[in-house]
């Protein structure tokens, strides 16, 4: 299948012109039965409004490194002249390199200069992203004329030859020479690597499908040939130096088409998924096997594999079954692949495992939905009962779990509890547990210590609060704060834990302080193992952080200023925490009076920025420092978790007068508690003396029946308080993304943060 790209979010194809076959046949330059005329239909197709090359290639350098590479180069007709009907073309690639030894995968997305204007379209047509806070961060991203990295546009020029086989797309060539070798040439300027190789065909080219008749991503008809062995030379390029290919495997794809339609001549779209595989094995025979999906109803769009042994003899059978044998998730998009497969061919005997030589081989762009997994497999296994192995390229796309902000931030959750359970085992060794304690130089504070009991004393009263799961959104900011200036959290996966245990630490205590029945939907700790085992695990979860940090990828430098931020956010929570036991009842005699209620609403504001605002711009600062960010970034990002966290807790104000969904807090339960929130501040500055009087009077008695409660909320709903408080929320995290927007650049990232502020502020829990 080999089209991570041709489901494009960006460049939406149009229908061909009428006259390029009729509906249900095959259009006129598509091959005729017997041997495919390479010197014809390696060329650009006219007909087709959908049309992409592909390699793979399997290599070994002169250095004695393992390395895997894919590229794919698309175009996709965007419109038509208005006067000449001749199709207007859009053009992308992708193209990504494995450095299987190191682990490292660098890829890269190249899209048509005109991909802002046909992403607009796409919005306005409803299509694409559907979670509306995303469409609308987008929409600004596209707005302004660019698309969000890792996606780049074209700055140079693309050429497409009509009557050979040559592309040039910026710079990144795909061709053809005289004796039949294709030629390849790619360079990431980011990653200094690229590749010159040569690919020379060593089997005829095959087709795949139904006599190479397969459904395209979006229904229509495709045509599909490959070439499943080729012999690949050339030289590599890593780390901006060229290395020679010792010894190399390619494999050469291509489809055109788009060519299905209704009764009206109007495009069958339908939203389509698939596996596919391309395999090279030891013993000189190929196999390459697809199983393709309508989401929107489980059908099932086609199941071929085609096997050709050594000697070039072609075998087509009309099933194959990929079952996943894992889950492994992306710590940047979140999404779930499986990286080990079973791939049953019956009707071949063929029984294979595929592995990822690296699980972590995620194709990050919005072209596709907003990611795909496409990476270098190892094969295992048998085909006729015979034991085989070998190489291949497994690509898995259009299978996307996480499609909404909501879905994003329970699959961070998810992942935040792995990474608590991980520092933090309930079946721990003496090896995690002295490093909890101590270090591997301070073994001898070992001596005594019972396992058991400080499993059960020291990590289950923390695990009892952090495996029911939270909002999880300060994880997700130290490592989104990393990429979004250049890093690459991958290094940092393990900090999903600290903001967590910063967090539980914090509620843990606040619980015993507060005589707390219900934490995250289950009784509090103290309430299970007592309140001075409760306020010393939550004192403990503090420190514990701490481990994380040792083998971080910064420099000794930048790792005292990633202390300084932590320990600096404490020191606030901790400030923040005590102003909030101490409450704001002394002030509000005077208030009740005067109705100046600058104090007041400055010392709510003061506690929901110590305890909430602080802790999260310091985790920003230390995924920004740990990113290699510039001063203005990791101010500007601090300034702006500062923000999202001080509207984060104007709008839990809001939410406790207006209703949380799910009914996670009885309403007005702030009111019954008798605390002075921000709304209420901001009521007392609003009202005459007379409401400011009942007001107080009501919220000081701390009301239990719901009708007072609810009488005192529509007072505050009346004179305009609650309201003001959503403004200021929206106000504070607008001036801090303004200040924001010029120190990055637009990315999938930036377009994540820029929806997550607005979900902030539009939250209903």
């Amino acid at each position: 299948m080999t089209a991570p790209s041709s489901s494009s979010a960006l460049d939406e194809p149009v229908a061909p012109e009428p006259d390029d076959g009729e509906a249900g046949k095959r259009p006129r330059d598509w091959p005729e039965d017997g041997p495919i005329d390479l010197a014809i239909h390696d060329l650009p197709h006219a007909s087709s409004q959908t049309e992409w090359w592909y390699v793979n290639s399997h290599l070994t350098t002169a250095d004695g490194r393992d390395v895997a590479l894919f590229a794919s180069f698309f175009r996709i007709i965007k419109a038509r002249d208005e006067q000449t009907h001749e199709p207007l073309y859009a053009h992308s690639v992708t193209w990504a390199l494995v450095d299987v030894d190191s682990g490292a995968y660098y890829q890269e997305s190249r899209v048509d200069a005109d991909a802002p204007r046909l992403g607009l379209d796409k919005l306005d047509r409803g299509e694409g992203v559907q979670d509306p806070l995303l469409r609308r961060a987008l929409r600004e991203i596209l707005e302004a004329g660019k698309v969000p990295y890792p996606d780049r546009m074209f700055e140079g020029e693309v050429f497409v030859h009509d009557k050979k086989l040559e592309l040039d797309f910026d710079g990144l060539r795909f061709w053809k020479n005289d004796d039949g070798s294709y030629g390849l040439e790619c360079w990431h300027e980011y990653f200094k690597c690229g590749c010159n190789l040569r690919f020379t065909p060593r089997k005829e080219p095959v087709r795949h499908g139904d006599n190479g008749l397969v459904k395209g991503v979006d229904g229509c008809d495709m045509f599909y040939y490959f070439i499943p062995r080729c012999e690949v030379s050339g030289t590599v390029t890593l780390n901006a130096m060229d290395v020679p290919v010792t010894a190399g495997q390619g494999w050469y794809d291509h489809e055109f088409g788009g060519h299905r339609f209704d009764a009206d001549g109007d495009t069958l779209r339908e939203d389509v998924a698939w596996n596919w595989c391309a395999l090279q094995l030891d013993d000189g025979s190929d196999l390459s096997a697809y199983a393709m999906f309508d989401l929107a109803t489980d059908e099932s769009l086609g199941q071929r594999a085609v096997l050709i042994d050594a000697a070039g003899q072609v075998g087509h059978f009309p099933t194959s079954n990929f079952e996943a044998l894992n889950r492994w998730s992306s710590t940047r998009t979140f999404n779930t692949y499986p990286t080990k497969w079973r791939l049953e061919v019956p009707d071949a005997e063929v029984s294979l495992q595929l592995e990822g030589v690296i699980e972590d081989q995620e194709f990050v762009t919005l072209i596709s939905k907003p990611a795909f997994w496409e990476g270098r497999v190892a094969v295992s296994g048998t085909i006729g009962g015979r034991e085989v192995s070998g190489r291949g390229w497994l690509e898995r796309s259009g299978f996307i779990e996480v499609k909404a902000l909501d879905d994003f931030f329970r699959a961070v959750s998810r992942e935040t509890r792995k990474s608590v359970a991980a520092l933090l085992p309930l079946n721990a060794s003496y090896e995690q547990v002295r490093n909890l304690i101590a270090s591997e130089a301070r073994d001898h504070y070992m001596e005594g210590v019972d396992l058991e009991q400080f499993v059960e004393t020291g990590v289950k009263p923390i695990r009892e609060i952090t495996d029911r799961g939270g909002k999880a959104w300060r994880s997700y900011a130290a490592l989104a704060c990393c990429d979004v200036v250049g890093g690459d959290s991958r290094d940092f996966v393990q900090w999903l834990a600290m903001p967590e245990l910063m967090h539980v630490g914090s509620l843990i205590v606040d619980d015993v302080q507060d005589r707390s029945t219900v934490r995250r939907g289950g009784p509090p700790c103290h309430e299970i193992y007592g309140d001075a085992l409760a306020i010393n695990a939550g004192t403990a979860a503090y420190f514990m952080g701490q481990q994380l940090l040792y083998g971080s990828h910064v420099s000794n430098t930048d790792k005292l200023r990633l202390y300084d931020n932590y320990f600096e956010a404490l020191r606030a929570g901790h400030a923040g925490q005590a102003a909030d036991i101490k409450g704001l009842d002394a002030y509000m005699e005077e208030l009740v009076e005067t109705g100046d209620n600058r104090r007041v609403e400055g010392a709510v504001l003061a506690i929901h920025r110590l305890k909430t605002a602080a802790p999260a711009a310091a985790l920003s600062r230390m995924g920004a420092i740990a990113g290699g960010g510039t001063e203005e970034q990791i101010e500007a990002l601090g300034r702006y978790f500062e923000s999202l966290g001080l509207a984060f807790q104007i709008i839990d104000d809001v939410l406790n007068l207006r209703g949380f969904s799910g009914r996670l807090k009885l309403r007005g339960e702030d009111i019954a508690h008798g605390k002075v929130t921000l709304p209420v501040a901001k009521a007392m500055g609003l009202v005459d003396k007379t409401d400011r009087a009942w007001i107080w009077e009501q919220v000081q008695s701390k009301p239990q029946d719901q009708a007072r409660i609810d009488g005192v909320i529509a007072r505050l709903e009346a004179c305009g308080a609650i309201e003001a408080c959503v403004v200021q929320a929206r106000e504070l995290v607008e001036a801090a993304w303004t200040e924001l927007l010029p120190q990055i650049e637009a990315s999938i990232v930036s377009l994540m943060l820029r929806a997550f502020g607005w979900y902030v502020l539009e939250r209903h829990y």
